[in-house]
């Protein structure tokens, strides 16, 4: 799932009761692996922020997470609010595995090389 789209969705979902919210909070607080795909590629709007950061703190050295992003040093512009962004940072990234995969695009190499296997048959 895209956070932008999971987060901002079920946040409108949610906010009709404080209950719902809440059951949103504690299913992906359970499940033994969260994955997020491309992080902080869309605006989250505040308050899917918010919930974000809530899943975050409730799965903290709990539960694992992982998270795919390619513009991390562009967080604090698309949470629009420098404190939670920090706060999301932090609860990501502590105690994490950082793996980096450079910064050529996977999808662009694979269609790359199917192109070249292709010519040269």
């Amino acid at each position: 799932m895209t956070a932008a789209h999971s987060t901002n969705s079920y946040f409108r979902a949610a906010q009709a009761t404080a209950k719902r919210l809440s059951s949103v909070i504690a299913r992906y607080s359970k499940v033994n692996l969260l994955c997020l795909g491309e992080f902080g590629y869309l605006d989250l709007d505040k308050e899917g922020a918010k919930l974000l950061f809530q899943i975050f703190t409730e799965r903290e050295e709990r539960k694992a997470t992982a998270v795919t992003t390619n513009s991390p040093n562009e967080w604090d512009s698309i949470f629009n609010e420098p404190r939670l962004c920090a706060a999301i940072a932090d609860r990501i990234t502590f105690r994490c595995t950082l793996i980096q995969t450079g910064t050529d695009s996977y999808r662009f190499q694979a269609t790359e090389d199917e192109r070249g296997t292709k010519n040269a048959r």
